[in-house]
């Protein structure tokens, strides 16, 4: 897959595209991606994602934007793997805000990306003050040379499958929502790094990832399984979170894998997460501690049968 940061420059070729935050990549916007490739096939044109970055709350509110699904990165990579050719990330700045929604398609869609196809979600607005719709689009596409198609909302047990839909089920600690929304569990990818091997001295080793989501989408202690250091995925548990018992300030993922002790520090593995035990919480001393991740081992292992 193809990754261009910009819409400025003409692409090489004419696109079919669709347009979004796609944060978490969920099974809206797997439905979305389905077509997209179905119609980049049938015309012969490359299948092209236009997203944002940074994610257009965070620049309209960023002390109250809500928490990322996927760091950019993640997203890509999710992209890749549901068969997009292309991705087109535009800078979210105050000149792209200012874009009213007819110069959005002129300098956008039709001179930047010169698209041949577009799809969107039943909900996408565009242009400053979200004044541009599906209709709009269709009577520019009319004039300018492109087609458009508006794709109703995936629904779950009647509810509309959505981004914040997903955070809510995550902050609620439902994993199993969460990974029903998604259509796979939610996961957090990252590189093994050193730690402070508090959790060794406690008997229970951890790899440990630094974590780019800021504010995380959750917090506590969960039953995981790790992908990315064999043919199968590895159980184990996790605390995903500041660690306040050992005056913790930054988040950190510790994952703790059972009966395993291979040294994996710069390995890149992928943590999912497939249901909650507790939250995150202050424990009075180590010994403490060191008795609660005792019976959270006990109930991860209990999950999973072993």
């Amino acid at each position: 897959m193809r990754v261009f940061r910009g819409h400025t420059r003409p692409v090489p070729s004419p696109v079919v595209l669709a347009i979004g935050n796609f944060d978490g990549v969920h099974r809206g916007h797997a439905a979305l991606v389905k077509r997209l490739t179905e119609m980049g096939g049938l015309l012969g044109l490359p299948a092209t994602v236009l997203t944002f970055e940074p994610h257009p709350r965070e620049f309209f509110s960023p002390n109250s934007a809500p928490a990322r699904l996927t760091t950019l990165r993640e997203k890509l990579e999710l992209l890749a793997e549901s068969g997009v050719n292309q991705v087109m990330i535009s800078r979210f700045n105050a000149a792209f805000a200012k874009l009213s929604a007819e110069e959005f398609i002129e300098q956008v869609l039709v001179r930047g990306l010169r698209t041949r196809h577009l799809i969107i979600g039943d909900d996408f607005r565009f242009g400053s003050g979200r004044t541009g719709d599906f209709q709009l689009l269709q009577v520019a596409g009319e004039r300018l040379g492109f087609s458009v198609e508006a794709m109703d909302s995936v629904r779950l047990c009647h509810e509309r499958v959505s981004s914040s839909g997903v955070r809510k089920a995550l902050a609620c600690g439902d994993m199993e929502l969460a990974a029903g929304l998604l259509g796979r569990p939610y996961i957090i990818d990252g590189q093994v790094t050193h730690g402070d091997k508090i959790g060794r001295q406690l008997g229970f080793a951890t790899a440990n990832l630094r974590i780019k989501h800021n504010p995380l989408p959750m917090t506590g202690v969960f039953a995981v399984e790790v992908g990315g250091l064999g043919a199968q995925p590895l159980p184990g548990v996790a605390n995903l979170g500041i660690r306040p018992t050992v005056g913790g300030t930054r988040p950190l993922l510790e994952v703790h894998l059972f009966d395993f002790n291979r040294d994996i520090y710069g390995a890149h593995i992928s943590v999912r997460f497939v249901h909650k035990l507790r939250d995150e919480q202050r424990f009075p001393n180590f010994d403490a501690l060191k008795a609660q991740i005792a019976a959270d081992a006990a109930a991860a292992r209990a999950y999973f049968k072993l």
